[in-house]
C-alpha cells in the first residue's frame, strides 16, 4: 500500500448515529454542521461536536426535497414539493430562524442550490424537468430558464428552435460557479454558462439511459454520473472556452460524445445506486447501493485504476442517501427508517508513540518507585502555578475562521473567466467567515 493511503484513509466504521427521522443529510462546507430533512416537513440543523439539534427550520407544508448551504454556512436553502424554496438566516436568535426570502414556483421543486460565491443566486430544478437561475440582486434578471438549444440541423428540425429537447433530471453548479451541469432523461450532459445562461456544451453518454445523479469533484476537473443502466461513470471534464460577447459566437456550443475514464458497477447483484460521490481529494468514489436487505457502501480507488477497494456494511436497514465529508475521511449515510450513520476511520492506539521512554507490557510487572517520584508538591508552588495559568489568554469563542477560506481543492486558475467571477461577486451577500451561530437557551417544560 502506498504512502497516500496512510495520509488519507477511508471511513470504515460507524462512529455514531443520529435518530433524525431524515430522508437525507447534507454537510455544510466546514463539516461542523449537518442539515437533515424530516418526514414532518421540517429541516433540522445538527451540531456534530455536541451531536445535538441547534436549529429547527419550520416553514414547508410538504416534503423537503433538497437542502443547500451557503459558502460560509450562514444561509440555508430548502426546496420542497410545496412549490417553494426558502432561504434561512442562521444568525437569527429565533428558532425557527429568520426566513430571509421565499422563491415560489408553479410546480414542485426537486433540486435547489446556492451559487458557490453568492447566496443571492439560486439554481432550481422543477418536477417538470425545467431549470431556472434565480438572481435576487437588484438590477439583474430575476428568473431565467436554462434551455437546451436545438438547431435545424438537429433531429426534429421541424420543431421550433430553442426548445428544451429532453427533461432535465439532475443539475449542479460547478465548484467555482462559472458553469452549470445538467443531466437529461435521454442520457445527455448539458453545460451552461451561469452568467449568460446559454448552453456552451452538450455531451452524450453512450448507452447510459436517463441520468439519475450527477456529482462534480471539488477541483472541478471530474464528473460522476449514475444512470438507469445501473452503472456509475467517472469522466474527465474537457476545457471550455469562456463565453463570447459576439452574438454569433455566443450561439455556438460544443457537441461531443464523452467516454468515461472508469465505470463502476456491482458485478454480482447489479443493484441500482441511491447515492454517489467523490472524496474530498477526489481519490475515492463511493456508491450507496439500493439493496433492500442491506446497508451497503462501495468504495473504489481512483489512484489504483478504479479498482473496488472496500465494501462497507452498516446493518440490514436499506440505504437511501450518502454524502462524503467536505474536508476529511468521514461520511454520512441515511437509512430507510431515518437514522443517519456517521462513518469515521478507527485508529489503533499505539501508546509507545506518546512518549519516547514509554514501554508496552504484555503482562503486569512489579514497579519500583523512585525516591522523589510521588512526593507531595509544596502548596505555595501549586498556587503560583495556578496564578500563572489564569493569566494566559483563553479562546472562549472556539471558532476557526480558517475552515471558511477558499477551498484548497478548487483550482484558482480562472484565466479568461474573470468577467464571470466579477459578475458572481457583484452585490455580495453577508455570508462572511466572521458570523457566529448564537446559542439559544430554553427552559425545559
Amino acid at each position: 500500500m502506498d504512502a497516500y493511503h496512510f495520509a488519507f484513509r477511508i471511513p470504515k466504521a460507524i462512529q455514531t448515529s443520529l435518530a433524525a427521522s431524515a430522508f437525507f443529510a447534507r454537510f455544510d462546507n466546514s463539516g461542523h454542521y449537518i442539515a437533515t430533512s424530516r418526514s414532518d416537513f421540517i429541516a433540522v440543523i445538527w451540531d456534530l461536536d455536541t451531536m445535538s439539534e441547534v436549529r429547527i427550520l419550520e416553514g414547508h407544508v410538504l416534503k423537503i426535497t433538497d437542502i443547500s448551504w451557503s459558502r460560509c454556512s450562514r444561509y440555508v436553502l430548502t426546496a420542497s414539493a410545496d412549490w417553494n424554496c426558502i432561504v434561512w438566516d442562521l444568525v437569527s436568535v429565533l428558532n425557527s430562524p429568520q426566513r430571509l426570502r421565499t422563491i415560489r414556483f408553479d410546480v414542485p421543486v426537486l433540486r435547489a442550490s446556492f451559487h458557490p460565491r453568492n447566496s443571492n443566486i439560486v439554481l432550481a430544478l422543477l418536477e417538470t424537468g425545467e431549470a431556472f437561475v434565480v438572481d435576487s440582486r437588484p438590477g439583474y434578471p430575476y428568473r431565467t430558464e436554462l434551455c437546451e438549444i436545438v438547431y435545424e440541423s438537429d433531429e426534429n428540425s421541424a420543431e421550433a428552435s430553442g426548445r428544451t429537447r429532453a427533461p432535465m433530471t439532475c443539475i449542479e453548479f460547478g465548484p467555482t460557479g462559472k458553469l452549470i451541469f445538467a443531466g437529461t432523461s435521454q442520457g445527455y450532459v448539458l453545460v451552461f454558462s451561469t452568467r449568460t445562461k446559454r448552453m456552451i456544451a452538450r455531451h452524450r453518454v453512450n448507452n447510459a439511459g436517463s441520468i439519475r445523479h450527477l456529482k462534480l469533484s471539488r477541483c472541478g476537473r471530474f464528473l460522476l454520473t449514475n444512470s438507469t443502466d445501473r452503472v456509475i461513470r467517472h469522466f474527465e471534464i474537457p476545457a471550455y472556452p469562456p463565453p463570447s460577447a459576439d452574438s454569433e459566437a455566443a450561439s455556438e456550443y460544443v457537441e461531443q460524445d464523452i467516454e468515461p475514464v472508469y465505470k463502476f458497477a456491482d458485478p454480482v447483484d447489479k443493484v441500482q445506486w441511491n447515492g454517489i460521490g467523490y472524496s474530498a481529494d477526489t481519490e475515492w468514489v463511493i456508491g450507496g447501493a439500493a439493496d433492500a436487505a442491506k446497508h451497503k457502501i462501495y468504495v473504489w480507488d481512483l489512484s489504483q485504476e478504479g479498482i473496488l477497494y472496500e465494501t462497507l456494511e452498516g446493518g440490514r436497514e436499506p440505504l437511501v442517501d450518502i454524502q462524503w465529508h467536505p474536508t476529511k475521511a468521514a461520511m454520512a449515510s441515511t437509512t430507510k427508517n431515518g437514522t443517519i450513520f456517521l462513518w469515521h476511520c478507527p485508529t489503533l492506539e499505539k501508546w509507545s508513540a506518546f512518549a519516547g521512554d514509554f514501554e508496552e507490557l504484555d503482562e503486569n510487572v512489579e514497579y519500583i518507585e523512585k525516591e522523589d517520584e510521588f512526593d507531595i508538591e509544596d502548596e505555595e508552588d501549586i498556587i503560583a502555578r495556578k496564578m500563572r495559568a489564569e493569566e494566559d489568554d483563553v479562546d472562549v469563542d472556539g471558532s476557526d475562521d480558517d475552515r471558511f477560506v477558499l477551498d484548497p481543492y478548487i483550482e484558482t486558475n480562472e484565466k479568461g473567466w474573470e468577467e464571470d467571477i466579477r459578475w458572481a461577486e457583484a452585490c455580495p451577500d453577508d455570508d462572511s467567515p466572521n458570523w457566529t451561530m448564537r446559542i439559544i437557551m430554553r427552559d425545559d417544560m
